[in-house]
């Protein structure tokens, strides 16, 4: 039995970085990512099932108004859903705190606070292989490279590329995704994690500490999370299948052995002679 969270579920993230209580723990992650010029002193959530005009789904995301070392204001959007069209939604959803900064009623110079994206994902969005990064950083550059507009930053964590093991933590940046890609597995506290911070997030993460009403919600919140996963996981296998088959039917159609179809695709001969004699009964008739 697990001994603490899945940070992916929406009971696990909101409890780990959703919580007045843990403020700290969400300013010391997002400090590995906001650039150097915005470390953050202190953070307030903002409330969306109160904000207006916003799609149901965007619950799934953490208004953050920040305030840096040096004073400025700031916003972060942080998020952890699956969506399709993911790369769309971001950039729609960051139009939400950028619109909401126009002044009604009076007088505005269109002057902004600086937007941070944030996503932290179970899954990978890059679609080929060769382009995928684990930690990508996205803002608005010109033709040169240059950068152009310095207060909207997209920051894209895919989680399942980060391959690093314990011996190869070198930034305190490691150690986050570290602890947040396995903390559901760890069943006591890693000593590279040892840490005041890091203590801290384990024992908010324990499942033992969490009372009655607790454990039912995060059980739900597991299910329904796991639910999810195993759509995905049975939507990605069936059109895997069929993108085999047809290979399969294309190389027979070219004249190759069953035993060369089964290793190119990994269908059984069994299915392949089955594809073969379906082909060929069509044929006939």
């Amino acid at each position: 039995m697990a001994k603490y969270i899945n940070p992916y579920t929406d009971f696990g993230f909101k409890k780990l970085f959703g919580e007045e209580g843990n403020k700290d723990l969400l300013i010391d992650f997002l400090n590995q990512i906001v650039k150097t010029n915005h470390q953050i002193a202190d953070l307030a959530f903002r409330n969306t099932e109160n904000m207006p005009d916003l799609p149901a789904e965007r619950k799934a995301i953490f208004d953050i108004y920040c305030t840096s070392v040096s004073g400025e204001k700031f916003i972060v959007e942080m998020q952890k859903a699956k969506m399709h069209f993911f790369k769309d939604r971001s950039l729609f959803y960051s139009t939400f705190p950028i619109r909401e900064q126009a002044t009604k009623g009076e007088e505005w110079d269109f002057r902004l606070q600086p937007v941070y994206f944030v996503a932290i994902l179970d899954f990978i969005y890059d679609e080929e292989t060769d382009k995928q990064k684990f930690f990508r950083e996205v803002a608005l550059k010109d033709q040169d490279g240059d950068l152009f507009y310095d207060k909207l930053h997209f920051k894209f964590l895919q989680m399942p590329l980060f391959k690093k093991k314990e011996k190869d933590l070198q930034s305190h940046f490691d150690k986050w995704c570290y602890f947040l890609k396995n903390l559901g597995s760890f069943d006591k506290i890693p000593e590279i994690l040892n840490e005041a911070i890091f203590a801290k997030a384990f024992g908010t993460s324990e499942l033992a500490a969490m009372t009655y009403e607790q454990r039912v919600q995060y059980e739900k919140s597991l299910m329904h999370y796991l639910d999810m996963k195993n759509v995905v996981k049975t939507a990605v296998d069936e059109a895997l299948d069929a993108q085999m088959v047809m290979i399969a039917k294309n190389a027979i159609l070219k004249g190759l052995n069953n035993a060369l179809i089964s290793e190119l695709t990994g269908l059984s001969l069994a299915e392949i002679e089955k594809l073969r004699n379906l082909g060929t009964k069509r044929g006939r008739g």
